[in-house]
């Protein structure tokens, strides 16, 4: 008894999901005869356009070159105590001055390389030219012309902070991209 009612409660809702499944069909798009001219209703948007940024300016009215938001890119890079290694943090902005250049084959620059006060006058000029050689590979690995790249070594004989502090120094040890 129990298994007929089964039976019978399983027939049930298998017919009413058949039902269920059946009913539901899609109207066919009604398409308008070939020789009548088919018009669409205009779009029209809902809301305002959205206000469209104006693309940044890529160098200033001196021609010198600008980050994404139109600020001056930044030309310092600093380097640690005894070192003429690119810092990470500097790559970004070095990448920027690539790029620039790139764009721009007609500019060059100069890569001026700094030491602090200590260690000699020969030694700090050196290692001031390194560290401006090593701006200057940089830049030529990312495809500017060795011919845009002018480096000079001023060593410690222009120093950003005439302290004699650790600040001072870390300030000086640097090297600037100037454009001309």
């Amino acid at each position: 008894m129990m298994t007929t009612t089964l039976r019978g409660l399983l027939a049930v809702m298998f017919a009413a999901f058949m039902v269920a499944g059946c009913g539901t069909t899609e109207p066919e798009p009604v398409m308008p005869p070939p020789d009548e001219p088919f018009e669409m209703e205009p779009d029209i948007p809902d809301e305002e356009p959205a206000f469209i940024e104006p693309e940044p300016m890529d160098q200033d009215a001196f021609g010198n070159p600008l980050d994404e938001f139109g600020n001056p890119l930044g030309r310092t890079v600093y380097f640690d105590f005894d070192e003429s290694i690119l810092l990470r943090q500097d790559i970004s902005i070095l990448r920027l001055h690539a790029e620039f250049l790139r764009k721009y084959p007609d500019r060059t620059i100069v890569v001026e390389g700094h030491t602090d006060e200590r260690g000699t006058r020969e030694y700090n000029l050196a290692l001031g030219e390194r560290r401006g050689d090593s701006v200057s590979t940089f830049l030529i690995a990312n495809g500017v012309r060795r011919g845009q790249i002018e480096v000079v070594s001023y060593g410690e004989e222009r120093p950003v902070d005439p302290g004699h502090d650790e600040i001072a120094w870390s300030k000086n040890r640097r090297g600037e991209v100037i454009y001309q």
